[in-house]
């Protein structure tokens, strides 16, 4: 649906951005990011390279988009779990941490290929990952804020609190972590990992 203060060009833009992630997350979900190029990517939409630069300057900007575009998928079920009414802050972070290992595990560990890109986004460091991880920091330290307001937490800063909630969990999210500890068993479970964290916001 176009917005009332979009013009019909900026829709038109728009559209073909969504087209051109499009096709390159299906190529890089079936072929590798290293194996896809922009060539690809023009040939699938039947348009030239030249005009995939119009609105990309290279293959990596589009990949910078695409991850993107997949995080703000995971912040949107981190605000749907975490602002969830009638249930505990406590349990609400138990579902959030346990949800995020469970798309590590089915998404970027099971799809070799988006395990790819996902790695390579991290090793680049790029910008919007830091993002992602400032964004998530955000909703989490609100949610324990409300669980302080409410009883469920001591006084404490949620925004430390949030990070370190975060570092402490985050083998259970990050995937080159999760794939060298995956069924380990001189490792920390999940459900250990999380226990634990909760039990450290409470104390």
């Amino acid at each position: 649906m176009v917005s009332i203060l979009e013009t019909p060009a900026e829709a038109q833009r728009q559209e073909t951005v969504t087209r051109i992630l499009d096709s390159a997350e299906k190529l890089f979900r079936h072929y590798g990011y290293a194996k896809t190029n922009v060539a690809d990517i023009a040939k699938d939409l039947g348009m030239s390279p030249a005009n995939i630069y119009r609105f990309f300057a290279s293959k990596v900007e589009i990949h910078q988009a695409i991850c993107a575009r997949l995080l703000r998928t995971v912040q949107q079920l981190a605000e749907l779990i975490l602002d969830q009414e009638d249930v505990s802050v406590e349990q609400r972070l138990r579902e959030w941490i346990h949800a995020m290992h469970k798309i590590t595990v089915e998404t970027m560990m099971d799809q070799e290929k988006v395990h790819e890109m996902v790695i390579v986004a991290l090793e680049r460091d790029w910008q919007v990952v830091d993002a992602h991880i400032d964004r998530l920091n955000l909703i989490v330290a609100d949610a324990i804020r409300e669980g302080i307001l409410a009883g469920e937490f001591p006084q404490q800063d949620p925004d430390s609190a949030a990070r370190c909630f975060g570092a402490a969990t985050v083998i259970l999210c990050h995937p080159q972590m999760v794939a060298q500890c995956l069924a380990k068993p001189n490792r920390a479970t999940p459900e250990e990992l999380v226990e634990f964290a909760i039990r450290a916001l409470k104390n």
